[in-house]
């Protein structure tokens, strides 16, 4: 079992370009990751990474047992979740991402009804409303709303979401209500932007089709939910899953704008990387969220 926390250890570093954070990701000391990595070297024989100041780079070499060890370790996995699966006692961790709003508000409730069910799998969930890299990040589950670049990612569709352009009575009367998206230019709106991420723009449905306008406003913030905050206190308009903001609408703390032009539908999804596709821990948890949120999801998106 060494050697496999070795060659994990090995991946880690090769994913992540750092020894410290690839002892973080497996729970281990710095020195225990540098002392594998120089042992994996004396017993190839080879130099597997280029130190420098800042990070590591992957030599040949370790491009070369990078492939052998990610195939070495996919068929223990294998091999462990057949056993895993006959003896009907899935067992440990599933390492899963999910955005702040469906995180908090559907995938955290249910994980303790999970764990009871399946006492023997741990869940260890990460929250965050920016873009995740599953591979990078050692994910074996990662929930995401909306459109996706070109994936290698296995993808399930979990519900179909409806969304919608909304701000404050607050606003309305002040700003005025825009009925198309041609109107938006004169318009604060609040948006969702992280490091990394692209110029923004919203996509709506128009009477010659989807077409994209561009938005701009005087708050951006990388947490969905604060920018439903900025849009109560009157502050801008947003863009929303229907099923965020149900509540907001039934009660008229928020209005609907652009009916004219309404935003495109998105999809909330499932993702996994191929390895895990015979891993019976994730794959239980990934039916189970989906059976569950997805059925409240769409109740809620409906009720409003």
């Amino acid at each position: 079992m060494s050697y496999v926390k070795t060659l994990k250890m090995f991946t880690r570093v090769y994913e992540l370009g750092s020894m410290s954070a690839a002892a973080r990701d497996q729970r281990a000391s710095p020195a225990v990751a540098s002392s594998r990595i120089a042992e994996l070297e004396k017993h190839l024989g080879a130099r597997l990474f280029n130190r420098t100041t800042r990070a590591l780079q992957p030599t040949e070499s370790g491009h070369l047992f990078y492939k052998g060890a990610q195939r070495i370790l996919s068929t223990i996995e294998a091999a462990e979740a057949e056993v895993q699966e006959a003896s009907r006692s899935p067992k440990g961790t599933v390492f899963v991402s999910a955005p702040l709003h469906l995180g908090r508000n559907y995938i955290a409730p249910a994980v303790p009804e999970f764990k009871d069910l399946y006492p023997l799998i741990d869940i260890r969930l990460r929250m965050s409303d920016r873009a995740v890299d599953v591979t990078a990040e050692g994910l074996d589950l990662a929930f995401h709303i909306g459109p996706l670049e070109d994936s290698d990612l296995k993808i399930r569709v979990i519900a179909d979401l409806p969304r919608v352009l909304c701000a404050a009575p607050a606003y309305i009367a002040a700003r005025g209500g825009p009925e198309t998206g041609e109107e938006l230019a004169s318009h604060d709106c609040l948006n969702l932007r992280f490091p990394g991420a692209r110029e923004f723009q919203w996509t709506l449905q128009t009477e010659d089709g989807e077409r994209r306008y561009d938005i701009t406003g005087p708050f951006e913030s990388d947490d969905g939910g604060v920018l439903t905050t900025w849009a109560l206190a009157g502050r801008g308009i947003i863009m929303k899953p229907v099923f965020e903001v149900a509540a907001h609408l039934s009660s008229g703390a928020l209005v609907e704008v652009c009916q004219a032009t309404p935003p495109t539908p998105t999809q909330l999804v499932c993702l996994s990387p191929h390895r895990t596709e015979g891993d019976p821990k994730t794959r239980l948890f990934a039916e189970f969220m989906a059976g569950r949120i997805g059925s409240e999801i769409v109740a809620s998106g409906a009720a409003s």
